[in-house]
């Protein structure tokens, strides 16, 4: 570690839980600095009660809360819906969406703030320590990056639970059950502890979100989603802020137990871990705007596009969202959703999704040229033959 006095202030994301409660202390002991405390509000709700206080008396100068809900929806959560962003197929990216934008606001705060050095409690295994750091060296390489779990002594969270003691530091985890929970406005995750063994299921208790499709309503719910360019704007006929439509959709879609994923995926830093997941508005809105898509998108865009998704989310879960090859597929992909534009009605039962109807006033969806009855002309099925010929021209002959 650098000596004491290479660092006098340095602001840390804080979200008042154990690791980061922790470290606010550790910090000031160890380097004998000053600690600015930063929080971001992406939706975390009652996470946030009280943080300001807690900071202060764990030895903070200040505490910063940012309320950044209406960006993070607006312009992370929606530019992935637009990309249909999917980790290996099922993550929907609710915490690496996150990262970025409370990196950047990180960096903000310690400028305003007369900050020389950033610090963050991601651990040494994780993908959120090099989602952070790529953040703040793409925007901020010259500040200082302090992560206290590649650096101190303490090797888990009970020595953190121990530290925690020693310092009269209140923390809400505990020694017996220990996974951390993460939250924002587009899912909450779940990791570690009991969740450790891939082969033991979750505890029904630990769901926030969601209510368990076996006790969800017997009766379904239908409800439309309104686009424009490939934006939701609009649930059942009702204009909302991008953070307002999410949240209402979480609320909505949580008691009929949609949007539960339990995997085991693939750390960018090399090692697999076991996350559960719940995304009730999240998974809503992909299933909608892929069924938008499906009459207003071009064929052979959406194929090119659908080629371009799978490392569009990599790049997300990587921790590149501020980088060269991120701003290409990005622009990409927004040029494809111009004319994504319309209403899709949807049906939520017992943790399914199903479409019931799509429409759009630029739809490319034509029934008289699919009708099976007289199409007046519109389409010659004797053209078929020739095109068939002409696509088999390159199969090779049988062979003997």
């Amino acid at each position: 570690m650098a000596p004491s006095d290479s660092v006098k202030r340095v602001c840390l994301a804080y979200s008042g839980g154990l690791d980061t409660s922790v470290i606010l202390r550790w910090l000031i002991e160890e380097y004998d600095c000053e600690v600015v405390a930063y929080c971001a509000d992406v939706g975390q709700e009652e996470e946030l009660s009280g943080l300001p206080e807690k900071a202060k008396d764990s030895g903070a100068v200040d505490c910063i809360v940012k309320d950044i809900r209406e960006e993070f929806v607006a312009d992370y959560v929606f530019p992935a819906i637009r990309g249909n962003a999917v980790y290996e197929g099922v993550y929907l990216l609710g915490t690496a969406l996150a990262r970025p934008i409370i990196a950047k606001h990180h960096i903000d705060v310690a400028r305003a703030t007369g900050c020389d050095a950033l610090a963050h409690g991601a651990t040494g295994k994780g993908n959120d320590q090099v989602r952070f750091e790529l953040t703040f060296r793409a925007l901020a390489p010259d500040l200082r990056i302090i992560a206290p779990w590649r650096e101190w002594s303490l090797r888990s969270r009970s020595d953190c639970i121990e530290y925690a003691k020693r310092f009269d530091i209140p923390v809400t985890a505990t020694a017996e059950k220990p996974y951390s929970m993460d939250r924002n406005l587009l899912h909450i995750s779940f990791e570690g502890g009991i969740l450790e063994d891939p082969w033991r299921a979750p505890e029904e208790e630990m769901f926030v979100l969601t209510q368990s499709p076996k006790q969800a309503p017997d009766s379904a719910q239908e409800l439309i989603i309104g686009f424009e360019s490939g934006t939701p704007v609009a649930v059942d006929g009702e204009s909302l802020s991008p953070a307002d439509l999410l949240a209402r959709l979480n609320e909505i879609a949580g008691p009929h137990g949609v949007g539960r994923v339990d995997l085991v995926e693939n750390r960018f830093v090399g090692l697999k871990s076991r996350g559960v997941y719940e995304t009730p508005g999240g998974t809503v809105l992909h299933a909608a705007h892929r069924a938008m898509e499906s009459i207003t998108l071009d064929r052979e865009v959406m194929h090119e596009r659908d080629r371009l998704a799978p490392r569009f989310a990599e790049l997300i879960y990587n921790g590149f969202w501020f980088s060269p090859e991120m701003d290409f597929l990005r622009t990409a992909m927004e040029a494809s959703q111009v004319n994504v534009t319309g209403e899709v009605r949807l049906e939520l039962y017992k943790g399914g999704i199903t479409i019931l109807g799509r429409r759009s006033p630029v739809s490319l969806y034509s029934a008289e040229m699919v009708t099976f009855e007289e199409d007046e002309g519109a389409y010659d099925q004797a053209d078929a033959g020739g095109f068939i010929r002409l696509q088999g021209l390159r199969l090779p002959p049988p062979r003997k």
